[in-house]
């Protein structure tokens, strides 16, 4: 993938402009991913992919680092190969020129291949549900999520202006924004998964025993783990370790496209940091719409540990 650094170092940053918001079909995407939708929609899934899914800032990085982990039988030097987004290719992903697409740096990678998405359901490529392909799915409770997700928006800038804290929180629980509805995308995957071979993991849960949902990767994935290895996988996907890790934590990408001085791209990697953003009021709202877009899922959330 020596052809992406090359390209990030050649583009020119004065190019770079925030994305737009385009509905599709009921739910917003970025403009370039819109405009992009038949390529996608076209994308030829292989039999032995894997696509790790999820809604943004659900966990997914965290969760890549695990699987590429697991994949390789725990050695550190080869998930240090290349920063994740080349490791790992981000489907939805259409930059601009030279800078190569998601798809365009999937179609260069050998069999078996590990493809990350932040697709709901409804818009996944067709291809995936015709070669059942294993997707592992993460879900994390909605209130950390809008946090982290408005701080993301803030410190990258080809995310769409995210304006103040109380115009993103309106626009998130409107479903204005990027991916379209967090409660929708949890409960289309939640409910696809008695359907397709779909893993269905709670970021809550990795917090609390990261050696049981691990074990419950390797398993989905037919890996075996003794104990000795499940440690050091442990240990080496650590919040405090991977927000060190350069291959990890994004700091390769420039400051003119993710702005970690602003705010780092692993910021804090905890439960309940909602806590410290909403108010009263805040926290009663998302409650409420919580208990009405997910009723009757079976869907059940933990804000805190």
């Amino acid at each position: 993938m020596e052809y992406l650094r090359r390209a990030l170092e050649e583009f020119d940053p004065r190019l770079l402009r925030r994305s737009k918001l385009v509905e599709v079909e009921g739910t917003f995407l970025l403009d370039n991913t819109a405009a992009n939708l038949k390529l996608l929609r076209n994308f030829k899934a292989q039999p032995d992919d894997l696509l790790i899914c999820t809604y943004p800032k659900a966990g997914t990085t965290w969760v890549q680092e695990i699987v590429d982990m697991v994949q390789h039988g725990g050695d550190k030097q080869k998930c240090a190969r290349a920063p994740m987004y080349e490791r790992i290719p981000f489907i939805d992903l259409f930059p601009m020129k030279p800078i190569p697409s998601g798809l365009e740096m999937a179609k260069t990678m050998s069999s078996p291949r590990t493809l990350k998405s932040h697709l709901p359901v409804q818009l996944l490529p067709p291809s995936f549900w015709e070669q059942n392909c294993k997707v592992i799915y993460v879900a994390r409770n909605v209130k950390d999520t809008i946090v982290s997700y408005f701080h993301f928006h803030r410190m990258n800038k080809a995310m769409p202006e995210p304006g103040n804290w109380n115009q993103f929180l309106e626009n998130f629980l409107t479903a204005k924004i990027a991916w379209g509805s967090w409660f929708e995308h949890v409960r289309g995957w939640w409910e696809a998964k008695d359907r397709h071979p779909i893993l269905y993991l709670f970021y809550e849960d990795i917090k609390e025993d990261p050696i049981r949902e691990i074990q419950k990767i390797a398993h989905f994935l037919n890996f075996k783990l003794p104990d000795p290895l499940l440690k050091k996988i442990v240990e080496h996907t650590k919040f405090e370790t991977m927000k060190n890790n350069p291959m990890a934590n994004y700091i390769t990408l420039p400051a003119f496209v993710m702005n970690q001085a602003l705010s780092p791209f692993m910021r804090k990697g905890i439960v309940g940091d909602w806590k410290e953003h909403l108010t009263v009021a805040q926290n009663e709202k998302v409650d409420e719409i919580s208990s009405q877009l997910l009723a009757g899922s079976g869907l059940v959330f933990r804000t805190e540990l």
